[in-house]
């Protein structure tokens, strides 16, 4: 990496240097995820001397390439802005590092949220914030007076992302919260009907109220949720009585299943409810992945990829609809 030293030394303060780069995070049998390439040329940059000032991800992939046609296979490479770390950067503890983090980084998060960048991807777009908060430090020092190399600044990214994405629930309405809760645990396999009904609970409502709510039945000592497939057909999200936001996600993406024009004209429908529909696929995405699920993921993975054509749609519905008020009105 010695280019990235001489890149140093010839960068200037106003003009920041570029570097583009694709590489994926992979995760070992015992669920660590690793990333050597991410190790290597990370601390090649911090080591050089360099100070990420921006990062954005940028679209290189094309969706219907063989291998990212029914995948998670990412999407998005990303490139860097560097600058010289200045001389006169400080040193850092790993607890001002985390707290740095925790302050920041949600707000990088809806950043790349609002740039519809796909749930697959995110992992990787997050790591050019967090590099940004921790190549600015002289040095984080570990407890134990060490250097803390870049491969453990990238857990902790990771760490923290995963904490941006779990503080999202708690904008959702209390049947999602209790649906996201059942989700992480059982999918849509059956579970207890007690242990449902301490998470209800838990979430402030009641099993009677998720069952209400259209979301998952119980019967004989078991709960489940409602897989797409038993969605009721004709659902209008303005005339349900009791609403969700996970109601709302899952039509969706059934409506996508079946032609983009369907799920855009129920997006129109949904108003407001479809961008709340929008995060909970990233916190779905997220659970699914974690537990291996690709066929699930691949769905919420799928519905944020598809959004800004949904949203066209959606907003070309509106139109229509506002266009004979407008005419009568002249």
């Amino acid at each position: 990496m010695s280019e990235l030293a001489a890149a140093q030394k010839k960068s200037q303060s106003e003009v920041p240097a570029t570097i583009f780069y694709a590489y994926k995070a992979t995760e070992t049998k015992e669920g660590e995820v690793r990333s050597t390439g991410w190790d290597t040329f990370l601390q090649a940059v911090v080591d050089a001397g360099l100070q990420v000032s921006a990062t954005w991800p940028m679209r290189t992939e094309l969706a219907n390439r063989p291998r990212g046609l029914g995948s998670n296979a990412l999407a998005s490479s990303i490139v860097l802005a560097c600058r010289p770390r200045s001389t006169s950067a400080s040193l850092a503890t790993r607890g001002e590092f985390i707290a740095a983090l925790r302050t920041e980084l949600p707000e990088a998060v809806r950043v790349l949220q609002s740039g519809n960048i796909a749930p697959v991807d995110m992992a990787q777009s997050t790591i050019g914030p967090g590099i940004k908060v921790f190549s600015r430090y002289a040095k984080v020092v570990e407890a134990d007076g060490s250097s803390m190399p870049v491969s453990a600044a990238l857990a902790i990214i990771n760490d923290i992302l995963g904490e941006v994405l779990d503080g999202e629930e708690a904008e959702l309405d209390a049947d999602t919260r209790f649906a996201l809760t059942w989700f992480s645990e059982f999918c849509f396999n059956p579970g207890p009907a007690g242990d449902a009904d301490s998470v209800a609970n838990a979430k402030n409502t009641s099993l009677a109220g998720i069952e209400d709510s259209g979301i998952g039945d119980a019967r004989a000592g078991k709960f489940r949720l409602y897989e797409r497939s038993e969605l009721a057909e004709g659902w209008l999200p303005t005339t349900d009585p009791r609403l969700t936001v996970w109601e709302s996600l899952q039509y969706l993406i059934a409506a996508l299943e079946r032609s983009e024009s369907e799920a855009a004209e129920l997006l129109h429908t949904l108003g407001g409810y479809g961008e709340r529909a929008r995060q909970l696929a990233y916190l779905l995405y997220q659970k699914a992945n974690d537990k291996g699920w690709a066929t699930e993921a691949g769905a919420y993975n799928g519905l944020i990829t598809a959004w800004p054509t949904l949203r066209s749609g959606a907003d070309a519905t509106a139109a229509e609809a506002a266009a004979p008020v407008q005419e009568a009105m002249l």
